[in-house]
């Protein structure tokens, strides 16, 4: 079948491997890391004379294009992750792009090559009959799915760079999402005292103690729930990694869990760590405590100011044939940190949510070439 220049693009994205290899490096190192998709997108962006860079290390490198356009008033940052989430439990063959019912299937199909190949597309387009009306910085970040190490490589590789606005690429289905929640994740250690277990009275189950506090925050999770931003719903906790024991025959001396917690715009994380350590006291005592703690993305506020992106980008969706809607979205994106270090930001692509992360994901064709129509419409002016 004749498939268009998106489409051809984002078939050979999800074939590169770009696993994030986690905080624990447990995935086979053959599909980790991001160097082989940063290098591709240096290699295309070098082939449309865009002056480029490759920032990072070792295999988690980010890349940056720029064209500057003479009498530009205004510079745009566009930046689409390339790691993805792991590959374990998927029903596809994540690097082996397949294409049916109008749909392109594997691994960042939609979270979020997607967003990368509609951009590269209208930028060759663009490009084909001239320069972008606005400056333009090209961004592909490494390390969103865990702590958005490549954006502090990309912004300390821009240094003092004027930016007016920023768009991340995430699946929002073609809206445009100028709020969010943010994301939190907390490694919590229990101690214990070890001893054999036909004499279980004469130890600490750390286990057991693991057991009360992850009831005890799941009890605070339902609290949560009673407060609800009109918007984003009610912030939420949830316990999604937990492990004890060395033996059968051993009463555990320690215990461990990993902790997702995502804040409303309103929220003071400190604060939210401090909930946390006092509920873990009147449980646990001195047996408890949090290992670390990570901000991992801010949430995303809309400006007191009007975001100078917004009506551009509303703008570009008229022109470009779609509704132009807003919406906000409970998952976090690096728009929460670009907007943390003073860039306006905003989120946008082609794909839902829904699909992101599961084991057939997958992207709907017609939304990948409405956000080409899109970029280009943009990039345009």
């Amino acid at each position: 079948m004749s498939l268009s220049r998106s489409i051809e693009i984002l078939r050979d994205l999800v074939a590169i491997p770009s696993v994030n290899p986690g905080r624990e490096g447990t995935t086979a190192p053959e599909i980790t890391g991001e160097r082989r998709y940063a290098e591709d997108v240096a290699r295309r962006l070098g082939r449309l004379g865009v002056d480029t860079a490759l920032v990072g290390s070792g295999e988690r490198l980010s890349v940056v294009g720029e064209i500057l356009t003479p009498g530009a008033s205004e510079t745009v940052l566009i930046a689409s992750h390339l790691d993805t989430v792991a590959v374990d439990g998927m029903v596809i063959d994540p690097f082996d792009p397949r294409i049916a019912t109008d749909r392109l299937y594997g691994r960042g199909s939609c979270d979020t090559k997607a967003g990368m190949a509609a951009l590269l597309a209208a930028l060759e387009r663009v490009l084909s009959r001239g320069r972008p009306t606005r400056n333009l910085i090209l961004v592909g970040e490494a390390d969103e799915e865990v702590a958005s190490l490549g954006v502090t490589d990309v912004l300390a590789h821009l240094g003092k760079r004027r930016i007016d606005w920023a768009l991340a690429t995430e699946p929002t289905e073609l809206k445009i999402v100028n709020r969010h929640k943010g994301v939190v994740h907390a490694r919590i250690a229990v101690v214990g005292r070890a001893c054999h277990a036909s004499r279980p009275a004469e130890g600490r189950n750390a286990l057991v103690t693991l057991a009360r506090c992850v009831l005890a925050l799941d009890a605070h999770a339902a609290e949560l729930g009673l407060v609800a931003d009109p918007d984003l719903g009610a912030a939420t906790l949830s316990v999604n990694q937990a492990g004890a024991g060395q033996a059968s025959n051993i009463v555990p001396d320690a215990a461990w869990m990993v902790v997702d917690r995502r804040l409303l715009p309103n929220e003071n994380p400190d604060e939210v760590r401090a909930d946390i350590e006092r509920l873990l006291r009147d449980v646990a005592g001195d047996d408890a405590r949090i290992d670390w703690w990570q901000l991992v993305k801010p949430p995303l506020e809309r400006p007191r100011l009007p975001n100078p992106g917004h009506e551009a980008c509303h703008e570009a969706l008229r022109r470009s044939g779609s509704p132009a809607l807003d919406d906000v979205a409970t998952f976090g994106t690096d728009a929460g940190l670009l907007a943390l270090h003073g860039i306006p930001s905003l989120v946008f692509g082609p794909g839902s949510i829904a699909q992101a992360h599961t084991s057939d994901e997958w992207v709907a064709l017609e939304q990948v070439e409405r956000a080409t129509a899109f970029f280009e419409a943009l990039l345009r002016g």
